[in-house]
């Protein structure tokens, strides 16, 4: 019924399925910020995360892989991502934010707990959806599924 070569094809087919459905968003630096805003005003997303966090990690390879995510993030906003316990100096909005430690080797960066904390708090991930003069529009705190969160960006 099926030969060697259609097998074959099945196979590749099946390995590729799954890049053919998820895609990226372009992730920007605050560096770039001025310029990509004289190209274009738009919104920015911030999505503040760490390296530990699972539902971070999570977010990243389904949430902001969907192909319509993705599509949305790389149309309408400027996409960036911040690790909240990046020791890397970060200028944005006229201000220079650091890290700051907590302990031995842990801390926090300035500019995670400016964008990202609620009620008092930050945790992770976290996502702060800001202006074109960058003002905060809308601050979320907990894992978003892919429907979520293009639900939010439609909305904001």
């Amino acid at each position: 019924m099926f030969g060697p070569r259609t097998t074959k094809i099945w196979v590749l087919a099946l390995l590729l399925f799954p890049f053919l459905t998820y895609s990226q968003p372009n992730v920007y630096t605050f560096d770039q910020l001025d310029s990509l805003q004289q190209i274009s005003k738009r919104k920015l997303v911030v999505f503040i995360h760490t390296d530990w966090c699972k539902y971070c990690q999570a977010m990243e390879n389904a949430s902001f892989r969907n192909k319509e995510v993705a599509r949305k993030l790389n149309d309408s906003f400027w996409f960036i991502k911040l690790n909240a316990e990046s020791k890397e100096d970060i200028g944005f909005s006229g201000r220079v934010f650091r890290f700051k430690p907590s302990g031995v080797d842990t801390g926090t960066h300035e500019l995670a707990k400016e964008l990202g904390t609620q009620h008092g708090k930050l945790s992770y991930p976290s996502l702060c959806i800001l202006n074109p003069n960058y003002q905060i529009l809308f601050q979320y705190d907990q894992f978003l599924s892919a429907d979520q969160l293009l639900e939010i960006l439609e909305g904001i």
